[in-house]
């Protein structure tokens, strides 16, 4: 996006001050953001902590693939504390994969290294591109809308709401999605 920003306003003039300054402007919002994590001035969106934890009692596989900063994504999943953390069977992040979301390689690396099926997996997205790469790897889709993009267009997803929810507000459950998966595996 910056570099599109860059292009069409025509500066900086020279590619490889371009790259420069991306580069220096996605450290400073990475090291921004990471002290956001640290400091506990970010929470976790409604009812993320409540799905993570169904499925540890299920016994469910858990990954995280994200092509963000490695450290950033890191700091996120350490805020979960280290009980959660230890039962996160992969983490994928940073430049793991020579491709972007709406490329499904991140999905089909953690398909490959979890030894698990697309058809018995559901990813939990919040964007179109990420929609994209896990459709793209033949994995089932939701999608958490942001203000950031609640205006995309999600016609491909499984299912879509503003939030998972907390109690007594709960919109989406391990069980659900469990259903939803069948249902799409059966039909």
């Amino acid at each position: 996006r910056m570099k599109h920003y860059f292009d069409s306003v025509g500066w900086p003039a020279e590619r490889e001050d371009k790259d420069d300054l991306i580069r220096d402007l996605h450290r400073i919002k990475t090291e921004a953001f990471r002290g956001m994590i640290v400091l506990g001035e970010l929470n976790f969106r409604p009812g993320v902590v409540r799905l993570i934890d169904e499925a540890i009692a299920a016994g469910v596989q858990l990954a995280v693939c994200s092509t963000s900063n490695e450290r950033a994504v890191h700091s996120i999943v350490d805020k979960l504390g280290p009980a959660r953390r230890s039962r996160f069977d992969l983490i994928l992040a940073g430049d793991v994969v020579s491709r972007k979301k709406p490329d499904p390689e991140i999905y089909l690396r953690a398909l490959e290294e979890l030894d698990v099926s697309a058809t018995d997996c559901f990813v939990v997205e919040d964007n179109r591109n990420g929609l994209l790469a896990a459709k793209a790897a033949g994995i089932r889709c939701l999608i958490t809308t942001s203000s950031y993009s609640c205006s995309e267009d999600f016609r491909e997803a499984d299912l879509v709401v503003d939030e998972l929810g907390d109690p007594p507000s709960v919109r989406v459950t391990l069980e659900q999605l469990e259903q939803i998966r069948l249902e799409r595996a059966a039909g």
